[in-house]
């Protein structure tokens, strides 16, 4: 047996609601699935992407989830710690957490976007690649030249 709600059902009396069609206000909440009598949800047929060890009980994920937060909040308090105190560990520690935000960030995309086991291993060589690449680019920047701190600094002075 479906579940049904009908918007008349909570209007007040003499209140219309815009285009009232009893049609487009009969939602299910539920359907019965057709081997077994037992109602089941709606959102039970949605598709989300597995998660990562699942079944090995580790807690490799949330460990991750927790690493991606502490990242995005070192982000932030650098930020303003850049602009007024520009010094080479800042410079590092920006290029390494901007690189790793963004690894991990175009990472959710290859997982949620790649299909195909030899597409998803070529998409994660290649993330590794840039991520690499983009990594040793802002060391040599902050080595060889004014750093990032300073060369934002100088974008924003003109």
């Amino acid at each position: 047996m479906a579940a049904v709600v009908r918007l008349t059902s909570v209007c007040h009396r003499g209140v219309k609601p815009l285009f009232y069609r009893s049609s487009l206000l009969t939602r299910p909440l539920a359907v019965t699935h057709q081997d077994h009598e037992r109602p089941y949800l709606l959102t039970a047929r949605i598709h989300a992407s597995q998660a990562l060890y699942a079944g090995s009980g580790s807690k490799a994920a949330s460990l991750h989830w927790t690493g991606e937060r502490v990242v995005s909040v070192m982000l932030l308090a650098m930020m303003p710690a850049a602009y007024f105190y520009p010094t080479p560990a800042i410079d590092y520690g920006l290029a390494a957490a901007l690189t790793l935000h963004g690894h991990w960030g175009i990472g959710q995309v290859v997982t949620d976007y790649v299909h195909g086991e030899a597409k998803e291993k070529r998409a994660n060589i290649a993330l590794f690649l840039f991520s690499s690449i983009t990594f040793a680019g802002l060391c040599y920047f902050n080595y060889n030249d004014v750093g990032i701190c300073k060369a934002i600094a100088l974008l924003w002075s003109k």
